[in-house]
């Protein structure tokens, strides 16, 4: 005689990524649905600019030549994104937890920071950060014709 054994269980599909397997794990719960938008581009460079500081300073890599190579850039690249590193540290948390863009361009770009982080003092970069920041959240003038 054959007995029919019955489970039940909820199941759910998980995908990495693009073009990825999909995955069967077990689960009561759904997963949860991905925060709209997408991090701003200057955050995920800051980011990059703090953990390239760390290799030099541990001397994984010896010098910007190294970086900038491994990463397909130039030198004048890489100098750009590790002049982020001289930002006051509160101009870069800020930085690293901007709001994610929904729809449209960043607010806030590279080439707006060069001349906050190139400013010693800390207290004129916030100045300077506060009036970029004052900027960016006015709302973008349509252009008449």
């Amino acid at each position: 005689m054959t007995e029919t054994l019955t489970v039940e269980c909820d199941v759910h599909f998980y995908r990495r990524g693009r073009g990825s397997r999909k995955e069967l794990r077990p689960g009561g719960e759904p997963p949860r649905p991905a925060t709209p938008g997408r991090v701003p581009r200057i955050a995920r460079l800051m980011a990059l600019a703090i953990r390239f500081d760390s290799l030099l300073r541990a001397g994984e890599i010896a010098h910007y030549t190294e970086l900038a190579r491994l990463g397909h850039v130039t030198r004048a690249r890489v100098s750009q994104i590790m002049n982020l590193v001289y930002l006051a540290p509160d101009i870069q948390e800020a930085i690293l937890f901007l709001p994610r863009t929904v729809r449209g361009r960043d607010p806030i770009h590279l080439r707006q920071l060069q001349p906050i982080a190139a400013a010693l003092d800390w207290g004129k970069q916030r100045r300077m950060w506060q009036e970029l920041m004052a900027q960016a959240a006015q709302p973008v003038q349509a252009a008449t014709h």
